[in-house]
């Protein structure tokens, strides 16, 4: 179970209130959010469905229509043609008409025209309808042509006649069938609106319970983180979906726990670059005066401290120096290299001096194999930082294992060219790097390689190389530890190169 798995019960219970204090306007968004827009969406896109329908539908119900009308004409037909001389009373072929829905039947064989039965003389006719030749287009413009315009208008129908020789004709009011067509419209409208809220109401129901909720639960996941993300209870808990909510809330969770891990660090930096602020003012006194002291000591005579007084002089220039820096800007950026060409031997040798390891007495042994007039185009005193901040830890390695042999516990440098590049390998025969550390190996308070260490040397080592474009890294398969650093040349005028290596 994760740490903050046990604020998670007030997390939940926090949930409302979070929505309801968040930056953003929820009440807003519950109102018509998520959901809302969910439900009406589904409810027009069933809405649209039906249209689709509906438009085929109305055109059918009216041929449909016209059909009836035309097949009970045909029974009238015959029943008026087998009256005798093809004459029926006047009431009965009204009777007939009104069966029919019609106010003139007629029926016509080749050129002759016979008027079967009439109510009234009808009105002028404004449109003749063919069935025989209506296709489905034209059956959809008809269909929305009698409810646009149907009203109290007279058409003429026009059919086969009922025994495949004639043609069948009869003279109809429009108004009944729009009216009828309204009536089915509605209708349709009607199981469209009980259809699409049935199926809107469905889909909200799931989809609010699958998607809408969860969703509202990493929304308040991350207003509420975003308020306060340096406390843990604040940070959601995945649940165990394998869908593509279940990946977000994992990812939120590994996001708001790593952010929360790199406040806690920026906060524990702050307060040590505080306390180191006020460390390097009273250090940098201090420091201004053993150099006052250090000074007196190269008029001493002695052979003995006149070697060592320039070496002492120099170190607490770069130590004063250096809380100057830590003071300007608290973080302790480097500076920008001031680069030359300089001989590698001697930056060498000299981190060989401070770590002690110059005398023939020293309990680890040290190693120079720097190719012979190697010159590196760096800042000497970078060079000499990071492998001074890399010596230091292959010595407290070394004498991390207790008594020490210089024959078999060594520090070996080595240094070459290759192109443009000067390659540096610094390797010790310790215990080697743990795998635990290898992963944060160059990160501050991440990377260290023993117990009690800060990892600060070696992101520092790797902050002075990265500033010279060049690169470091941790060799595999070797004997202890094996660290290597390029430094790339300068791009700029080869003659130019070649002046100053001369007169170097």
């Amino acid at each position: 179970m994760p740490p903050h798995d046990l604020g998670t019960p007030r997390f939940e219970q926090d949930l409302p209130r979070l929505l309801e204090e968040g930056r953003h306007d929820y009440d807003t968004a519950r109102g018509f959010g998520l959901s809302g827009k969910l439900l009406a969406l589904t409810a027009l896109f069933v809405m649209v469905s039906e249209i689709l329908i509906y438009v085929p539908s109305i055109a059918n119900f009216r041929l449909t229509f016209l059909d009836d009308q035309l097949n009970r004409a045909r029974t009238a037909a015959l029943a008026l043609e087998a009256a005798p001389d093809g004459m029926v009373e006047e009431p009965v072929a009204r009777k007939l008409l009104r069966t029919v829905g019609a106010r003139a039947l007629a029926l016509k064989t080749g050129e002759a025209r016979r008027l079967l039965a009439v109510d009234d003389m009808p009105p002028q006719v404004a449109l003749t309808i063919d069935r025989r030749e209506i296709d489905g287009a034209e059956a959809v413009l008809q269909a929305f042509d009698t409810l646009l315009r149907g009203d109290k208008r007279v058409a003429r129908v026009l059919d086969d006649a009922p025994d495949q020789g004639g043609v069948l004709e009869i003279v109809v009011d429009e108004t009944r069938l729009r009216q009828a067509m309204l009536a089915f419209s509605i209708k349709v409208l009607l199981i469209a609106l009980a259809i699409s809220l049935a199926t809107g109401a469905l889909v909200y129901v799931a989809l609010n319970h699958i998607i809408v909720r969860p969703v509202r639960r990493l929304t308040a996941a991350m207003v509420g983180f975003g308020d306060a993300p340096e406390d843990p209870n604040r940070i959601i808990v995945a649940s165990d979906r394998s869908d593509e909510i279940g990946v977000a809330e994992a990812e939120l969770e590994r996001l708001q726990l790593e952010i929360h891990n790199q406040l806690q660090q920026k906060s524990r930096l702050a307060a040590l670059g505080l306390a180191v602020s006020k460390i390097n003012h009273d250090l940098r006194n201090l420091l201004a005066s053993a150099q006052l002291v250090s000074d007196r000591l190269q008029t001493v005579p002695d052979p003995t401290v006149q070697k060592i007084a320039p070496r002492l002089v120099a170190t607490l220039d770069r130590a004063i120096s250096f809380c100057q820096s830590t003071l300007n800007y608290g973080a302790a950026h480097e500076h920008p290299p001031s680069r030359r060409m300089a001989p590698l031997a001697d930056i060498v040798e000299e981190v060989r001096a401070t770590l002690g390891l110059a005398q023939d007495l020293s309990s680890v042994g040290f190693v120079s194999a720097v190719e012979r007039g190697l010159r590196v185009d760096a800042d000497p005193d970078h060079v000499f930082r990071a492998l001074l901040n890399l010596g230091r830890n292959a010595l407290q390695a070394l004498e991390s294992r207790g008594q020490t042999d210089p024959q078999q516990d060594q520090i070996r440098v080595s240094g070459r060219r290759e192109g443009a590049v000067v390659v540096i390998e610094i390797s010790d025969t310790g215990p080697g790097v743990p795998e635990k550390a290898r992963e944060h190996l160059f990160e501050p308070f991440q990377g260290s390689t023993r117990s009690g260490g800060t990892g600060l040397g070696l992101a520092i080592a790797a902050e002075l190389v990265r500033a010279h474009g060049g690169s470091i890294s941790l060799v595999e398969g070797t004997i202890g530890a094996t660290f290597r650093i390029t430094i790339p040349d300068r791009p700029i005028d080869l003659q130019a190169r070649a002046r100053e290596r001369a007169r170097a």
